[in-house]
């Protein structure tokens, strides 16, 4: 299996980035995680739909060679980072050449703040849905990070509970992704 991520922040020190780190660890062989990077995509501008920039070709392409695509929001002003919708955007462009149509989807998320990202999550599941891409529903992932969670010379995640979490949540979505494979709409 071959799971596309993004991680909606573009922070060096991204939590979001520590916390899909740990989705790794625990996700091990099980399968192929791919980063979609979004960094390098210009903000979206429809009079570059005729002339797409090369970043967002790849982007596409990568969208195209998935089975499914992890979701790693952080959540700002209580809403979606800009730099996702903006990922969003260009995977959806231009009208009539949309590349997340039949995805299986999953979000998680961490904060600081006591709500996790349960409103980033929200906000993303409508523009998710709207795309038509079949999103995980439960368990919901809302984390509050704490450093004290993750080994601070490896990464790896040190905290049980955190761990576990995370393992049932990457059980439950490679059965969603399964439930939901990709057909025709990769060509």
């Amino acid at each position: 299996m071959r799971i596309g991520f993004i991680i909606g922040s573009l922070s060096a020190q991204s939590i979001n980035r520590r916390l899909l780190h740990g989705l790794q660890e625990v996700i091990g062989n099980r399968a192929e995680l791919v980063e979609l990077r979004i960094d390098e995509l210009p903000l979206y501008n429809r009079d570059l739909d005729g002339r797409f920039p090369e970043s967002a070709i790849n982007f596409k392409r990568l969208l195209k060679e998935v089975d499914g695509l992890i979701i790693a929001t952080p959540e700002y002003n209580r809403s979606m980072p800009a730099a996702l919708k903006n990922a969003l955007e260009w995977g959806s462009r231009p009208g009539g050449q949309n590349a997340f149509p039949g995805i299986p989807v999953g979000i998680i998320g961490a904060s600081t703040g006591r709500l996790g990202t349960a409103l980033s999550q929200h906000q993303l599941r409508e523009v998710l849905a709207y795309l038509d891409m079949p999103t995980l529903g439960q368990p919901e992932f809302y984390h509050t990070f704490d450093a004290a969670h993750f080994d601070s010379e490896t990464g790896a995640v040190s905290d049980t509970n955190l761990y576990r979490r995370l393992g049932d949540w990457a059980t439950t979505f490679f059965d969603h992704v399964e439930k939901h494979p990709r057909g025709t709409e990769r060509s």
